[in-house]
């Protein structure tokens, strides 16, 4: 059995992973670990090759093209492109990280995607501590690294509030630095938005991000919010204090994650084209 994924890749720096709070305890009917098994034996081995040569990113959606064809399509009742994913997201975590997990497997394709679904389950970034819990504690989880653009945070930097021209809570030398990958903000709004790492090593996975908040080095409103409330603070604390803790924890929010909202068993599709439904 087989399928293609020649240019399967995860371009680190294009990703935000979640990282669990506070696992409850679930169950996922019909997912299971060595779901293939038997139908199609290779399909983790087959997804890891790519991603350990080049990474990966959105190319898994490309179409084909003459010179490049069929590379996202895959034989029908093979893996679905919901199981493609959540295997990659696993060996990027390894790559990253050396971050390794089980994962249980068995999801369905829907046949419907919409937009303004995304910003429904994912908080502002000036949400604070009691928000964010609130908004996360619906799917057991809070986030972690990545990058963000200078105008998700700029207001941090320039014109603060009334008696502060930048957050008091921000480490000073870190605001200077931001300074210089940011600009204030022009009058007319025009100019670039340049991005700026979350953390100290924006190409590893590590509990870098838990290590800076604890120092008043949160980028944005949402991170540094983090250390102002007992339990939250509690958790950066543990979090920057034990690496290896921090990856269990990692590894356990990336099963959790991708078992939430699946379709399985008859529900769904497996899509004869990633990008397209049957």
């Amino acid at each position: 059995t087989s399928f293609r994924l020649n240019s399967l890749t995860i371009l680190p720096s294009c990703i935000v992973f979640l990282v669990l709070c506070s696992l409850v305890t679930v169950s996922f009917p019909s997912l299971g670990v060595g779901f293939y098994k038997s139908s199609c034996p290779s399909a983790e081995a087959i997804v890891g090759k790519p991603v350990n040569k080049v990474g990966c990113e959105a190319s898994v959606l490309l179409k084909s093209t003459p010179g490049n064809p069929l590379e996202r399509e895959h034989v029908a009742n093979n893996p679905s492109l919901r199981d493609i994913i959540a295997f990659a997201a696993r060996d990027s975590s390894y790559k990253l990280g050396g971050i390794n997990y089980d994962v249980p497997a068995g999801r369905r394709d829907g046949r419907v995607s919409r937009e303004d679904e995304v910003g429904q389950n994912l908080p502002p970034l000036f949400f604070n501590a009691q928000q964010l819990a609130d908004n996360f504690g619906r799917k057991g989880i809070t986030y972690s690294i990545g990058v963000s653009h200078c105008s998700s945070f700029c207001s941090r930097l320039y014109n603060f509030n009334a008696t502060h021209a930048q957050d008091p809570f921000m480490d000073p030398r870190y605001a200077a630095f931001l300074k210089t990958k940011c600009p204030p903000p022009s009058a007319n709004g025009v100019g670039g938005d340049p991005t700026v790492a979350l953390d100290p090593t924006p190409n590893r996975m590590d509990n870098k991000y838990y290590m800076k908040s604890k120092k008043n080095g949160g980028l944005l409103t949402s991170d540094q919010t983090l250390m102002n409330g007992a339990s939250t603070q509690r958790m950066v604390v543990n979090n920057a204090r034990s690496p290896g803790t921090w990856a269990n924890k990692f590894a356990k929010a990336m099963v959790h994650m991708g078992s939430l909202d699946v379709l399985t068993g008859t529900h769904g599709e497996i899509r004869r084209q990633c990008s397209v439904v049957n």
